[in-house]
């Protein structure tokens, strides 16, 4: 200091040396962003580190219809399930598209009931990969602007995850 009564220089000196030492030790015993995230899962940073299969609704909470659903299912899907959007799937399971709520409002008139799902779907969604990072999701979320993408594995939807599911789990 400048009455040359507290040690402000050596403080700092101590400081930068404990994080190389701390930086040396995590690349020496191959510490992970993964053995980060058990050791601090409640943290911000931990939170980052989530997994999209960590915050996706699967099995009977997806939204899922076949391709060949009449237009009054996938209404009543959506509407039950709650998601905003209906993922449409092929003969083989595969993610053949997605149907929003917003593409319903684009199509509305007299005649969408009489239209198929193949009509007004969006084909060949994006989608986020099992096992990625749940920060990564919301990347695609807010620069697509859009509020749900499907996990899928092997082409096939393992999940959905909404924009609120990332920003209750503090990915956000």
């Amino acid at each position: 200091c400048p009455n040359g009564l507290a040690p402000t220089t050596s403080t700092t000196i101590q400081l930068v040396l404990g994080d190389a030492l701390a930086v040396a030790l995590i690349e020496d015993r191959g510490f992970s962003a993964q053995d980060f995230r058990q050791f601090h899962p409640g943290g911000k940073l931990g939170a980052r580190l989530h997994k999209v299969d960590d915050l996706m609704h699967a099995g009977e909470d997806m939204p899922l219809l076949p391709e060949s659903a009449a237009m009054s299912e996938v209404i009543l899907t959506m509407t039950g399930k709650r998601f905003g959007c209906v993922g449409l799937v092929d003969d083989k399971g595969g993610l053949a598209g997605i149907i929003t709520d917003g593409d319903l409002r684009r199509h509305w008139d007299d005649l969408l009931q009489h239209k198929t799902p193949a009509e007004i779907m969006t084909r060949a969604p994006l989608t986020a990969r099992l096992g990625s990072l749940a920060s990564s999701a919301l990347e695609t979320m807010n620069r697509r602007k859009i509020t749900v993408l499907f996990i899928v594995e092997d082409g096939r939807p393992a999940g959905v995850l909404h924009i609120h599911d990332l920003l209750r789990a503090g990915v956000a």
